[in-house]
């Protein structure tokens, strides 16, 4: 990431492309992160109480052991994925307290995102607007960073240099 730091990748082709493809990796994962939560739970309030509460007719609860596990993976996931991603959002010409609203309000949301499911299994189903209104916020969030990260690099990064 020195090269983010000294502008050095300005020059350098081979980083450009591939901070330019995992911007568009990046993408992809923001778009199948939607497509799964509507399909897995959906995004009515009654849709996600049965996630994971159950219904009579086609659903058990989710177990403890089901949410741990969609838990660990999720804490890992979302960590490599709001770091490096706020990382190439730092590069970027946006001014300081925006930077740190969107990097603080990616991991809140994050958190609560995951942290939501526990609550309307074993607290309340009402934390299921917590739920929805977390996904969201997350998403949003972590779009506005995806297009300031990736128009900074296309503004600075990856069009051609001027020596190419």
């Amino acid at each position: 990431m020195k090269y983010l730091v000294n502008g050095n990748y300005k020059n350098d082709t081979l980083l450009k492309l591939i901070l330019c493809l995992g911007l568009i990796f990046i993408g992809i994962f923001w778009v199948t992160n939607i497509l799964l939560f509507v399909e897995k739970m959906g995004f009515s309030y009654k849709s996600i109480v049965n996630y994971y509460l159950g219904d009579e007719e086609f659903r058990n609860p989710l177990s403890y052991l089901g949410l741990l596990e969609v838990t660990h993976y999720h804490l890992f996931s979302f960590a490599l994925f709001l770091i490096m991603l706020n990382h190439l959002m730092l590069f970027t010409k946006v001014s300081y307290r925006p930077k740190m609203a969107l990097i603080v309000i990616s991991f809140v949301s994050a958190a609560l995102n995951i942290g939501a499911g526990w609550l309307v299994r074993f607290v309340s189903p009402v934390f299921a607007y917590l739920k929805m209104w977390s996904f969201w916020i997350f998403q949003v969030s972590t779009l506005f960073i995806i297009i300031l990260s990736f128009v900074s690099l296309k503004n600075r990064g990856c069009s051609k240099t001027e020596d190419e």
